[in-house]
């Protein structure tokens, strides 16, 4: 997968728009040898993917996902068109039966020629057997499927949680299916508190409520800041300096300077290289390096400039920063994951090592045979980019589930791009039979402010098609819990992943 644009190139409506019209049955006797040649060439690279992977044993969704990946490395917007003339499946919803959907079409095609039932033809069973393996997955990590939804609803909590067992109840009440406790925050006392809280709500309500402790990770964030009062608004065409030292110094001539988390990655900057802070509300690129510190030459600001502040994120998409997803911290903190959880959020994972990493450090604390999921939360390229292999590393271990951290994710790959990855993610994860987490800022709006704008329902809604959705904290979130129940339960009578159900229509 390239996170490169797809462009019109190689073969689209075009094509079928300047052929000559063909005969029915020649029309339909080059359909039947155009799939078989595609299943041939999707089965043989298939087996070249699955070296790639380097899974001795692979699973049924395993080998799936190579059949997928296979297929996507070619471009059959013309097969699709010329099939559906047909009446005959476009292949468009193949994901988690990518051989059986071929079979089944040169199943048609092949009654349709005369040429008798000499084509392979899965039962029913055999051919959803990929739907139910996500589901099975799905009430594995995040417990069973609610009565009324497929989607499980996973809300962050603040730190009050701790000492507030009725807003934890509450919660539960309303529909949460997974509580999610953030370990960039608060200490091990806390988050005790917090999953005996969720334990006992579950027992009162008779809910099974999961809980996933989201572990850190690297993330670079701002700590001292330099002026700590009366910190100007930074402009495009403004500068500031990140530094290693802890105690920064102020500047003759720049008006901010902040040390940051990981003081490293301040060596590591290059000139050119871009500098994204707190969500992207600033961008800039770096100027000039000099040892210990870097100058960052303010490119674009949110409306009305922005402030450097301590404590908020830094994204650095350009630059290789060379360390590990898990910090000694982390390795502390899976101490408490493992007496507390039921799922770990493995924060900056980006390649198939980092599985076996995550793996030894839990060898390391005796955890090795703990029933402990694991979430990928996919935050940068090269996690997109190896994010079949990823999956395939995991598989036969532990449970997995993806989350798309589309804060981070956006800031690392630009937003422009972030729709069409977040897509694309949900494709590889359905065809591995892999549960999604679509997480970052849903219904933002009504969760800090009470009341939601138009794009947070769609874009809640567009998030019924992954398995699980995720709310941050905020004053309003049981609101958020109680709308995002009653709309992922209508949108999936309309939707089941990419697949529209058509159900009756009652609006005309």
């Amino acid at each position: 997968m390239e996170l490169q644009s797809n462009g019109t190139e190689g073969g689209g409506n075009g094509a079928a728009e300047d052929r000559p019209e063909a005969q029915p049955m020649e029309e339909l006797k080059q359909l039947f040898a155009d799939v078989t040649e595609l299943r041939a060439a999707v089965e043989k690279n298939a087996g070249k993917v699955l070296s790639g992977f380097g899974v001795a044993a692979p699973s049924r969704e395993i080998v799936n996902l190579a059949h997928y990946v296979s297929l996507r490395r070619h471009d059959i917007r013309d097969l699709q068109r010329r099939l559906m003339r047909h009446g005959l499946s476009s292949m468009g919803r193949l994901e988690s039966r990518v051989l059986p959907t071929l079979d089944a079409v040169l199943s048609a095609l092949s009654a349709m020629t005369g040429r008798g039932g000499n084509v392979s033809f899965d039962s029913e069973a055999a051919f959803f057997a990929g739907e139910r393996q996500l589901e099975d997955a799905s009430a594995m990590l995040f417990g069973p499927k609610p009565e009324h939804r497929r989607g499980r609803i996973m809300v962050t909590f603040p730190s009050e949680a701790a000492d507030e067992p009725g807003f934890v109840r509450d919660l539960v009440r309303k529909g949460m299916n997974v509580a999610r406790i953030n370990c960039a925050h608060d200490d091990p006392d806390v988050w005790q508190k917090m999953t005996a809280q969720v334990r006992k709500a579950s027992s009162e309500e008779g809910r099974d409520v999961r809980i996933l402790m989201d572990i850190a990770g690297p993330k670079i964030r701002t700590e001292t800041v330099v002026p700590e009062k009366k910190v100007p608004k930074l402009q495009a065409g403004d500068r500031f300096r990140l530094v290693v030292a802890s105690e920064p110094d102020a500047h003759p001539e720049i008006a901010v300077t902040a040390s940051v988390s990981l003081p490293q990655m301040v060596d590591r900057l290059r000139v050119g290289d871009r500098v994204l802070y707190d969500d992207s509300k600033l961008e800039g690129v770096v100027e000039s390096v000099a040892e210990g510190e870097a100058v960052i030459l303010v490119r674009r600001t949110k409306s009305g400039g922005a402030k450097i502040r301590a404590h908020k994120g830094v994204n650095l998409p350009d630059t290789a920063l060379g360390v590990s997803p898990l910090t000694s911290k982390d390795e502390q903190d899976l101490k408490t994951v493992i007496e507390c959880a039921d799922m770990v959020g493995y924060s900056f994972v980006s390649r198939p090592e980092d599985i076996d990493l995550l793996e030894e450090a839990l060898a390391g604390i005796g955890a090795a045979e703990e029933p402990l999921g694991i979430v990928a939360k996919i935050e940068r390229p090269e996690a997109v980019q190896n994010l079949p292999a990823l999956i395939a590393r995991a598989s036969g271990r532990r449970p997995l589930a993806v989350m798309i951290a589309r804060g981070d994710l956006a800031s690392e790959i630009g937003f422009e791009r972030l729709a069409e990855m977040q897509e694309e993610i949900l494709w590889i994860c359905e065809a591995a039979s892999t549960p999604v987490i679509w997480a970052t800022q849903v219904l933002e709006s009504l969760v800090k402010f009470g009341s939601p704008s138009r794009g947070d329902m769609t874009d809640a809604a567009m998030a019924a098609r992954a398995e699980c959705v995720m709310l941050n904290k905020g004053p309003a979130v049981g609101e958020a819990v109680e709308l995002l129940d009653r709309l992922v339960s209508r949108m999936e009578g309309h939707m089941a992943k990419k697949t529209p159900t058509l159900r009756a229509l009652h609006s005309w």
